[in-house]
């Protein structure tokens, strides 16, 4: 099945829970099936995105769970690093980022995981959350601006309690 793996990125970066997001891609997929002689497009990833994106939003307004776990996928630590301060370093950092992206508005989030996870560009992220590009660029540098800033203000938080 083509796109699979960013089908299900996507879904778990939008319901935040790995399980939930197999169920989502599953149903985007059987969607994708049905409605497959209606595509016109020629860009069938941005299609397939679409369809998983609308169908995460339709799951979220059914089900409303609960934050649960974070997805591990942001940092590929190698253990086989030459110093283990180094893959802890790398861990934190990785944990802080994960945390970071979890604490954004989903619309910056979706943009980013869609750009720097996906490696989607401007138009193709258009296509897919059905906004104009200067509004992707927007969320995109509004994104990574408090991407940037969260991490140093619950370091200040922190270190002031």
């Amino acid at each position: 099945m083509p796109h699979l793996a960013a089908a299900h990125n996507l879904a778990r970066w939008l319901t935040r829970n790995d399980h939930d997001a197999e169920d989502v891609v599953q149903e985007a997929y059987l969607r994708a099936f049905r409605f497959f002689d209606s595509f016109r497009g020629d860009d069938p990833r941005a299609w397939l995105l679409t369809i998983v994106r609308n169908t995460c939003f339709t799951w979220l307004e059914r089900n409303r769970k609960p934050e649960s776990a974070l997805p591990d996928d942001i940092a590929d630590c190698n253990p086989a690093q030459s110093n283990p301060e180094e893959v802890l370093a790398a861990n934190i950092e990785a944990s802080l980022l994960r945390q970071a992206l979890e604490e954004l508005p989903l619309e910056f989030r979706e943009a980013i995981v869609l750009r720097e996870l996906e490696g989607l560009s401007y138009k193709e992220i258009s296509q897919v959350t059905s906004v104009p590009i200067g509004t992707v660029m927007s969320r995109l540098a509004r994104g990574r601006a408090r991407l940037q800033k969260l991490p140093t203000d619950r370091m200040r938080k922190g270190g002031a309690a």
